[in-house]
């Protein structure tokens, strides 16, 4: 047992066979300490436990964690490759007692571990304890049997833990390896500490006591926090000196040294080892979220990641390097965090991107470094203005530049460098309060520049802790915002997604004791600063303050739904309609989706029945929704699809998901868009789509809204209730309610016009015996009649069926309607027609009926008129006329 993987499972077996909850690793961004850039130590993720913030179901537990130095407070970086024990990354294996056992079973636990199960030699440990912890001294004693002189006691805060300032603290005890009299270096505490001789391999932290301003107090329930780095116990139990020469860095090593055909030896040893431990800490960074940028953590990953790269070119590598040892890396850790088995596909395509990229980059930024430092020797400075030409212009960072120039011991006049990149901000400040922007936008501005772009976790977690970093209120910045005051909110990072590329912003809460803000909306600000809008329900709301962040978890999971929906309902209209179609606008919102796209023509049902079966299939499937970061014209290149007015970096976020079915691309991926926003998990989590409506929005523009998940069952079942109430009614089965429906319509139109020819009949007298009466006036014969509950279409039919009966005269017909108006036609026989016009005649009688005009031919004619009262008066208007013709 000395392989890196069996002494993981080991530790975590031993310590769970000791009644230990084994629990996973947290993420390297910690979600419950913002005050972190990334997880350093295994107590991380139980920081809340530790102060009784949060409770768990379990009081003692054993984890292997994640760990980055690499930024920050705690930054190995510049060491990485050239001492023994440097990593960017690195796990911590750790036991945990919260308020369970304290100091006797955790020293009898780690004692018992490294020499019984672990087997070390009790000749080659010894121990420090803080110089005031009696205790611990006589537990050592007691139950390793180690004397007095292998306890060493230390009075500096090295033997004394303490989580900050004020907080739980407590004194700790260190087991150390002896590797050797061969190997220069003393004991602890001793003129010779630094050596490389004892080696520190176990921290035991006793925290016992919490220190507040005043004073420190006796913690009611002691607890235990321990610390065992894994590339160190690995070095001693597999007999060597050195972390790069264990299992695990030496089959990544391998691995570079057959991708590179340059053996790890001479000058060579120390890049295959950078890119080694590299490649470690870019790869677990990328599978917890972290991408490359030129803002807060993606900024130190670009730093890891181009640091291992420049080692690939020292190497001679005349193609990208890192991402092909990707597989290796996978082999010898996958096992241990799956993670990295998910997040493959992702690990290589970022490396790659991220290196062709920085090899244009290292060969333009080498070759003007090696013209401004031509005449400088050993013992040399780079001047400042210099250095930050190389970073501003051509895109080499400062920490390359100097990594660059150490071989030839040339340093970097890094104060210069600071002053220059002070002075452009300064300008570019005043560039923009020049250019007209709103005062708000300036607002955003300035705290970007002063607190940097915010740090979003979102895609990861719904849940994290952040600082705050600024707050404004009626355009400028405050101090704080009290209770019932409403504002926005910067913090260093956050969960909340910002609402862009369609998708709103997220809503939730944040809180900390005594203080309780809703959040109402978040919203992207300044090229990266979220702002959050807020209202304080309770407590004061001021800058430093840490909070707890939710998001509205419901909300933000139909949301995700109706987002995925979105790309599978765009792909399913270009299958069904033709690839001319396009994304033109969206609204991706809880309730429904919105899409709008070109099309020149609506959509009839069978196409929409298409488009939601297609959606449906891939849904059904429930294939995992992937994320890549490409460069944005590869994706493009591979037939991902750009939202419609957003703007691109030269990086992008492309989704894919499920498998396509039928035509071309069957077998390839379904969609493949560019897209920063949220989505689920896999297809299945959006449940179903249901397209609820399809019109116009412009010329060539239409629009479909569609529900998903939840709403779209509601939906559903909403439909189904109607169809049964109907079938109800209809005293038949839902079934046949369809075929029964339409046999009523058909019913219902022959009913309507068997009523419709009676009334006709009816109103012009009932046909034979009872027609309409003739009178003569003027010497022409006039058939007048006014009607009721007649459809006004069908009166020029019954004026020519009267003309018929006439043979030669006048027709004149008015119907009145239940609303009191009137509508009227006027008929001459064509023998008349050179004597008087119909046209004339139905003027006559509109002007009579309250109306103006009308029109017609000479032989027939309408008009209406809005007071059918005065029917029987426009007769008598239009006999008069005839009468006096």
């Amino acid at each position: 047992m000395t392989g890196v993987n069996e002494i993981r499972s080991a530790f975590l077996d031993y310590f769970n066979k000791n009644g230990h909850e084994v629990v996973e690793s947290g993420p390297l961004v910690p979600r419950n300490d913002p005050t972190l850039m990334f997880a350093n130590a295994g107590m991380n993720q139980f920081k809340n436990v530790f102060t009784g913030l949060e409770k768990r179901d379990y009081s003692r537990a054993v984890t292997s964690q994640k760990c980055v130095r690499a930024g920050g407070k705690h930054n190995d970086l510049d060491n990485v490759g050239y001492t023994a024990r440097h990593h960017t990354f690195f796990e911590m294996l750790g036991n945990f007692s919260f308020g369970d056992y304290f100091k006797e079973l955790a020293i009898e636990l780690a004692w018992t571990l490294v020499t019984k199960e672990f087997g070390l030699s009790k000749d080659r440990l010894l121990v420090t304890v803080y110089a005031e912890d009696d205790q611990a001294f006589d537990l050592w004693k007691k139950i390793a049997g180690l004397s007095e002189d292998r306890i060493i006691r230390i009075a500096t805060s090295d033997n004394f833990w303490s989580m900050g300032d004020t907080g739980p603290c407590g004194p700790c005890s260190e087991i150390f390896y002896d590797h050797g009299d061969h190997i220069w270096g003393g004991p602890p505490g001793s003129p010779e500490e630094d050596g490389d001789r004892f080696i520190e391999i176990w921290n035991l932290v006793f925290m016992q006591y919490e220190q507040t301003e005043a004073e420190r107090l006796d913690l009611p329930r002691p607890s235990i926090d321990t610390g065992m780095g894994i590339e160190r116990i690995a070095a001693v139990m597999q007999g060597v000196h050195n972390n790069y020469d264990i299992d695990l860095f030496k089959a990544l090593i391998s691995a570079s040294e057959n991708a590179t055909g340059v053996d790890a030896e001479g000058a060579a040893l120390a890049s295959h080892r950078v890119i080694a431990d590299h490649l470690r800490s870019s790869s677990f960074l990328i599978a917890d979220g972290v991408l490359p940028s030129n803002e807060g953590r993606g900024y130190v990953l670009r730093r890891i990641m181009r640091r291992g790269m420049r080692h690939a070119h020292l190497l001679g590598a005349a193609d990208p390097l890192m991402h092909k040892l990707v597989p290796a890396l996978v082999r010898e850790m996958g096992r241990a965090y799956p993670e990295l088995v998910r997040a493959e596909d992702l690990i290589a395509e970022t490396l790659k991107l991220e290196e062709t990229r920085f090899r244009k980059t290292l060969e333009r930024g080498l070759g003007l470094l090696d013209g401004a430092t031509a005449d400088l020797s050993a013992g040399g400075q780079l001047d400042g203005e210099t250095a930050f030409k190389l970073y501003d212009t051509y895109g080499f960072p400062l920490d390359l530049t100097q990594d660059a120039l150490r071989a030839r011991d040339i340093s970097v006049d890094v104060d210069g460098f600071g002053a220059a990149m002070e002075r452009q901000k300064a300008e570019a400040r005043a560039a923009w309060s020049g250019s007209g922007g709103a005062a708000t936008e300036t607002v955003w501005f300035a705290l970007k520049e002063k607190h940097g772009a915010t740090d979003f976790l979102g895609y990861e977690t719904e849940t994290a802790e952040g600082v705050v970093a600024g707050l404004v209120a009626d355009d400028a910045e405050t101090d704080g915002l009290a209770a019932g005051q409403s504002g926005f909110v910067i913090l260093n990072q956050t969960p909340f997604y910002g609402e862009s590329g369609g998708q709103v912003g997220d809503t939730g809460l944040m809180i900390a004791p005594g203080v309780r803000v809703k959040v109402t909306n978040t919203q992207k600000k300044a090229d990266g600063l979220f702002v959050h809008s807020v209202t304080v329900e309770e407590g004061e709301l001021k800058a430093g303050l840490a909070l707890e962040l939710k998001v509205d978890h419901a909300r933000r999971t139909a949301i995700r739904s109706n987002h995925s929906a979105t790309h599978l309902v765009h792909e399913a209209l270009r299958e069904v309609l033709g690839t001319h179609v396009a994304q033109k606008g969206s609204l991706v919102s809880p309730e429904r989706l919105r899409f709008d796209f070109s099309h020149q023509k609506p959509m009839d049902d069978a196409e929409l029945a298409t488009v939601e079966t297609f959606a449906n299939e891939i849904i059904l499937q429930n294939a995992p929704v992937e994320t890549r970061l490409m460069a944005v014209d590869d994706a493009i290149e591979a037939g991902a699809m750009a939202l419609f007015g957003e703007k691109y970096g030269e990086e992008v976020r492309v989704v894919s998901m499920g498998t396509a079915l039928h035509g071309d691309k069957a077998g390839k991926p379904y969609s493949l868009e560019l897209c920063g926003g949220t989505h689920v998990r896999r297809t299945g989590d959006i449940g179903l789509v249901k397209i609820v409506s399809e019109g116009a929005v412009a010329a060539g523009v239409r629009r479909v809204e569609a529900l998903t998940g939840s709403e779209a069952r509601a939906y559903l079942d909403a439909q189904d209730k109607r169809m049964r109430d109907i079938a109800g009614l209809l005293k038949t089965g839902a079934d046949e309610a369809p075929a029964r429906i339409a046999q009523l319509v058909e019913e219902r139109k022959r009913l309507e016009k068997e009523l419709a020819d009676a009334r006709k009949k009816l109103a012009m007298g009932g046909g034979e015996a009872g027609a309409a009466p003739v009178k003569e006036v003027g010497g022409f014969k006039v058939m007048a009649r006014t009607v009721e509950g007649i459809n006004p279409k069908d009166l020029k039919g019954m004026a020519d069926e009267a003309k018929a009966q006439l043979g030669s005269g006048v027709v004149v017909l008015i119907n009145v309607a239940e609303d009191g108006k009137a509508a009227i036609v006027t008929a001459v026989t064509k023998d008349l027609t050179d004597k008087v016009s119909a046209v004339d005649l139905v003027r006559i009688g509109s002007e009579a009926l309250g109306g103006r005009g009308g029109g017609g031919r000479p032989d027939m004619a309408q008009a209406g008129g809005p007071d059918g009262a005065k029917a029987d008066a426009a007769v008598s208007a239009i006999e008069a006329h005839l009468g006096g013709l």
